[in-house]
């Protein structure tokens, strides 16, 4: 982003709050300038703008940011009011787009910013997400409250996070009866299975050519057709969840861990060849260690749908815990709170996961080109 542009952004976020000065924040609500400690956070905030606006480079960010803070405080204030909160109009909606125009102009600038230290570039490849989910969750806050959402069509995340916060023993019991036990072990089986039935298929050729359609048509039953027999054939408990994990997970690793063992190039192979290398001498130390990217991205496409699967099997049997079970029953009885809690248990929980596995695969595969700097 040139300099032009990022400056013009910063006076209008600047002008915005001066609107909403001039503007009422709802229809039966005292003017801004009747709020002392609201106004003087819009005031500061709006100074912050005008200096970051001056420097228009890197340290305008902190400026930005810190009137993106002040600003999203007067706006969480102004909800406090009960004449506000589901009836505001654009004084109030004049201070949430300032809040959201400086954070939107210091992410898309920390993000066009390169060719810094290697410690100072990861910690900014950490900020920029956080920084950009924090303002969409401020936006979700703000239209729910603002709009005045029933909370049976849309909650806001202050009242998840605080249903949430009261429901940690439920959740937690949820948690090891999905996770550890259903997506875990399904996992683990599944992926397993699929990466040994890929080194046959890798060493008998005539193994591949029957098993790939096979795998094929297991990976296109639909979800919703299979967790019911698995059900049926397993129980309700977490071991049906794991079978369904099990089917999920193997085609992936299967399909990916045959294309990495086929990826040595030939002049490997004939290498190997002249020191008359057993194949599994040949499997150990060229043909697995080609493989492993490959294996990886498996892991981290199954580390996902693993969860799903887990998840959507809970609907059709499971004992009186579990993440599905619990959106299933909360749907029903209109707790969409608790639903929108248990879908961040599960999305908190899948994000853990993929970031384990990634970090194994950075530990493991550090050579590869992709890693490179």
């Amino acid at each position: 982003m040139d300099a032009r542009t990022f400056r013009l952004g910063f006076f209008f976020a600047a002008g915005a709050i001066g609107l909403a000065f001039v503007l009422s924040p709802a229809p039966q609500s005292a003017p801004l300038l009747a709020r002392p400690l609201v106004w003087q956070l819009c005031a500061g905030a709006a100074v912050l703008l005008l200096l970051a606006a001056w420097f228009a480079d890197l340290r305008a960010i902190t400026a930005g940011l810190a009137a993106a803070i002040l600003c999203a405080a007067a706006s969480l204030l102004l909800l406090r009011d009960p004449a506000v909160a589901g009836s505001a109009r654009g004084g109030f909606w004049a201070i949430v787009i300032a809040c959201w125009l400086s954070a939107a102009l210091c992410v898309v600038h920390l993000g066009a910013t390169h060719q810094l230290r290697r410690n100072r570039q990861r910690a900014l490849d950490l900020l920029i997400p956080l920084l950009f989910g924090a303002t969409v969750i401020y936006l979700w806050e703000v239209a729910v409250r603002g709009f005045g959402v029933p909370p049976v069509l849309l909650p806001s995340p202050s009242a998840a996070a605080a249903r949430f916060a009261a429901s940690l023993p439920i959740l937690a019991t949820d948690f090891v009866q999905t996770f550890i036990r259903g997506v875990l072990i399904g996992y683990v089986i599944g992926c397993g299975a699929g990466l040994l039935v890929a080194i046959l298929a890798h060493r008998f050729e005539f193994l591949g050519r029957g098993l790939l359609p096979l795998g094929n048509f297991f990976s296109a039953l639909p979800l919703v057709g299979i967790a019911p027999i698995m059900v049926m054939w397993f129980g309700f408990d977490w071991p049906s969840k794991a079978a369904v994990v099990v089917l999920i997970t193997f085609f992936p690793m299967l399909v990916n861990a045959l294309a990495g063992l086929s990826a040595a190039g030939h002049i490997e192979r004939d290498l190997m060849r002249s020191y008359a290398a057993s194949y599994g001498q040949s499997l150990t130390k060229l043909h697995l260690p080609a493989a492993l990217p490959f294996i990886f991205n498996a892991l981290k496409i199954n580390a996902t749908l693993a969860l799903i699967g887990a998840i959507v099997a809970e609907f059709f049997g499971t004992p009186t815990q579990g993440i599905g079970f619990r959106i299933s029953t909360e749907a029903g009885r209109m707790a969409i709170d608790m639903v929108w809690a248990e879908i961040a248990l599960a999305a908190l929980a899948g994000m853990a996961f993929y970031g384990l596995v990634t970090l194994a695969e950075r530990a493991t595969t550090f050579w590869h080109p992709s890693y490179r700097t």
